[in-house]
């Protein structure tokens, strides 16, 4: 039998061009061939993730399938057992934890010492002061006058002061305030602020013309700018009474054969 080479040698190069277009072939459906999966699960369902991704689809087992769970499952779903020394019936003020021997024999130092005692009042504190009268006869039963004082006082939401007379002030000043002499500092704080020296007051709308500008001529161009700003009435700012007036020269115009093809409405 020839060989490949064989073939080619005898066929030539166009046998030669044959041959590797036939080997090309092969190769290529050799590669479009699908890759098997080497996983052991080829043949379960694939669902594929919105990246691309895929990730095999597991049916569910049926609860029969399931056992009992092995003796060290068992033996972790236990819980946590607590320390003997939690289990014993200890007093309310003892410690919840067991504390060391070595720590129970420790001698603490002057200064953990003094860290130890408690915070001390301030020497100017004072307690609270005791009800200073005793009441003995409970069933005693006050006056009138006592009740009416012991309510609490009606204030009148207003802006303003009730006042006995119309002549009296607003704000009632008592009589020692009235009475009273105020001190130098107190007359001396109640003065006005003055003004700086170099104060300007504000100079008034009128003011005295002289006798100069009386006697001056005005030059023409001032008599031009004095002339007051010729504006119309506000009546006929936004109207024009000459709008629908035809004037003379366009009652006498001629229009151009333009202008009348122009003015003929559009035919629709």
């Amino acid at each position: 039998m020839a060989t490949g080479a064989h073939l080619m040698a005898a066929s030539g190069p166009r046998g030669v061009s044959c041959y590797l277009c036939a080997h090309s072939y092969d190769r290529i459906r050799e590669l479009a061939e699908p890759k098997t999966a080497a996983c052991a699960n080829a043949h379960r369902p694939l669902f594929l993730y919105s990246c691309g991704r895929e990730s095999t689809i597991w049916e569910r087992p049926l609860l029969v399938n399931f056992g009992l769970p092995s003796d060290r499952l068992l033996k972790l779903a236990e819980p946590k057992k607590c320390h003997p020394a939690y289990l014993q019936q200890r007093l309310r003020q003892s410690s919840g934890w067991p504390v060391s021997p070595a720590a129970m024999n420790y001698k603490a130092t002057p200064w953990i010492q003094k860290l130890a005692q408690p915070k001390m009042l301030h020497p100017e504190f004072q307690p609270a002061r005791e009800v200073p009268t005793q009441v003995t006869n409970v069933l005693a039963r006050s006056s009138s006058r006592l009740q009416c004082l012991a309510g609490p006082r009606v204030v009148k939401a207003s802006s303003f002061y009730e006042n006995i007379c119309p002549e009296a002030v607003i704000r009632p000043v008592s009589k020692f305030a009235q009475e009273a002499t105020a001190s130098p500092r107190t007359l001396e704080l109640a003065m006005a602020k003055r003004l700086h020296p170099d104060f300007v007051p504000m100079r008034g709308a009128e003011w005295p013309v002289t006798q100069a500008a009386k006697q001056a001529v005005a030059t023409p161009r001032l008599v031009e700018l004095a002339q007051p700003c010729k504006r119309p009435p506000m009546s006929f700012a936004q109207f024009n009474p000459d709008a629908f007036t035809v004037k003379e020269t366009a009652k006498r115009a001629i229009c151009s054969p333009r202008i009348k093809e122009l003015a003929q409405p559009i035919k629709r």
